[in-house]
């Protein structure tokens, strides 16, 4: 007869057998897939080390393992922090240890000795403590958890600036103090179409310097949210953002308002003085939106405190000096108006130092869908109403508008959308309607959808030389981007990203 198979090992039954077995399982589990660990008693010398920790003794100074056991934990383990779990009882579960050995993620536990009571055992004084290093080299091993926590780490703060520029009031930011400061940040510039990734990039690089910013585009398409967001990623950030409006000013005060008024510089002027909003961005950054309106006479003063830092108040025979971030902003051609006579040409120098061209909403229509939903979600925290949805047809029907006002009349047509409607949901039936309530004649229609011809024809012009279809496509490009910057050759190259000498020989040799 086969000799009976051997009877394996009786499990424990009882709760305290079960308890036991689990703890030295946990301890094996620990002690095989760790990197290392190893043992203090309540004195908090070395007791135990397994093989894996013996591998980190040459790297802390030791040749042997007699020379390690035995000694106060602090003595030969640089940096450590078992003594705190041991005096607190309290374990230290993640945390990062740096020494001579390297850097590693470790984890301490105390040990607790078990006293019998009515209710069973409970744990007792601390007896010792257990180190475990979870992971040596933690900037490879960790990498990939290190890169996601980063980005989530960005991606964290860059909403916490813009819950902050916005806590107070999402019309008009004011801090405690009642000072200005920038209500808005790039991530606020809704958009990820070619042409708003370029115009973002341009502004990034105009955050990182001193020199003045010109923003040019036409009314309603983000100027001065731009503004905001280039100080607000500057060194300037801290300081104020003052803006003013020179077209919303009139022509006899603009003076007093840029430069301050000093005490009774003219009959019922305040016996204090008044500071002008050069004086006030003092520190911070100057925003001058339509620039273009500003009175000749009023220029040349404003060149003056540009190239001089130093302002004369009205009515003072004082300069005062001054360090402010100037950001302008037109809707206009300045270039033109140079060239009439109507603004100065070495202000224009002066300001053109770093432009900045904002596209118009119809070169950008792959945003509209973004731009709905963001205006959308902005109109019902205001009004307390559900946002409306559009239809995919109504969205192409948005898409197809040549939108003068660009995004302010975007905004302003959801607005009437909103109030029109007798639905939440609303159609391109529903919108054109809308459209032309609100008195837009010429209301274009969506592109069409292609059909299976067109697909077909598609197909067939793809099969050609290749270098024949890529000469193709770069002809059409530039042809778009001439026409998109009104064939000025040096924004071309800027918005395809290639030198003027390479376009210069496209142009030349389109083949």
């Amino acid at each position: 007869m086969p000799p009976a198979a051997a009877a394996p090992p009786a499990l424990p039954l009882d709760a305290e057998g079960i308890l036991a077995l689990a703890a030295r399982s946990m301890f094996h589990l620990f002690s095989s897939i760790s990197q290392g660990m190893f043992l203090v008693d309540r004195g908090g010398r070395i007791v135990w080390v397994n093989e894996g920790y013996r591998r980190f003794l040459p790297a802390l100074g030791f040749s042997s393992i007699d020379q390690f056991l035995g000694h106060p934990v602090e003595d030969v383990i640089p940096n450590t922090q078992m003594r705190r779990v041991l005096d607190t009882g309290e374990p230290i579960l993640i945390d990062l240890l740096t020494n001579k050995a390297g850097t590693f993620v470790v984890s301490r536990i105390p040990l607790r000795e078990e006293r019998e009571g009515d209710a069973g055992a409970t744990p007792g004084e601390v007896i010792g403590a257990i180190g475990i290093v979870l992971f040596d080299h933690p900037e490879t091993t960790l990498q990939p958890l290190i890169s996601k926590f980063a980005l989530l780490q960005r991606d964290l703060d860059d909403a916490r600036r813009e819950l902050a520029s916005q806590r107070a009031n999402p019309l008009y930011q004011q801090s405690a103090d009642g000072q200005r400061r920038s209500k808005y940040t790039f991530a606020s510039f809704i958009g990820s179409s070619p042409a708003a990734v370029e115009v973002k990039r341009h502004a990034r690089r105009a955050a990182q310097s001193s020199s003045p910013v010109l923003l040019l585009g036409e009314t309603g398409t983000g100027k001065e949210l731009l503004a905001h967001a280039i100080h607000a990623a500057s060194a300037r950030a801290g300081g104020m953002f003052v803006s003013v409006n020179i077209a919303a000013v009139p022509d006899t005060l603009l003076e007093a308002e840029f430069f301050g008024v000093a005490p009774g510089a003219y009959t019922g002027a305040d016996r204090k003085a008044r500071e002008g909003k050069f004086k006030l961005a003092d520190g911070g950054t100057l925003f001058l939106d339509e620039i273009g309106d500003m009175p000749l006479g009023l220029q040349a003063k404003l060149l003056r405190a540009l190239q001089e830092g130093e302002i004369e108040p009205l009515g003072s025979n004082k300069l005062v000096p001054f360090d402010a971030r100037v950001i302008a902003a037109t809707s206009r051609d300045l270039a033109a108006l140079v060239r009439e006579g109507r603004f100065r040409e070495d202000l224009y120098y002066r300001l053109n130092v770093l432009p900045v061209r904002v596209p118009p909403l119809r070169e950008r229509r792959a945003d509209i869908p973004a731009l709905v939903e963001a205006l959308g979600e902005d109109m019902a925290l205001r009004s307390g109403e559900a946002p409306p949805e559009l239809t995919p047809d109504a969205l192409a029907l948005l898409a197809a508008q040549h939108w003068r006002g660009n995004i302010r009349e975007l905004r302003n047509v959801l607005e009437q959308v909103t109030m029109r409607s007798d639905s939440q949901r609303i159609d391109a039936a529903q919108l054109e309607r809308i459209l032309r309530e609100a008195g837009q004649e010429k209301i274009a229609a969506p592109e069409p959808l292609p059909s299976a011809a067109a697909d077909t024809a598609e197909g067939a012009a793809l099969l050609r030389p290749l270098a024949q279809q890529v000469a193709e496509l770069e002809r059409r490009a530039i042809a778009a981007a001439m026409a998109a910057t009104g064939g000025n050759k040096l924004a071309t190259s800027r918005l395809l990203g290639i030198s003027r000498a390479t376009l210069y020989e496209r142009l030349e040799n389109p083949e």
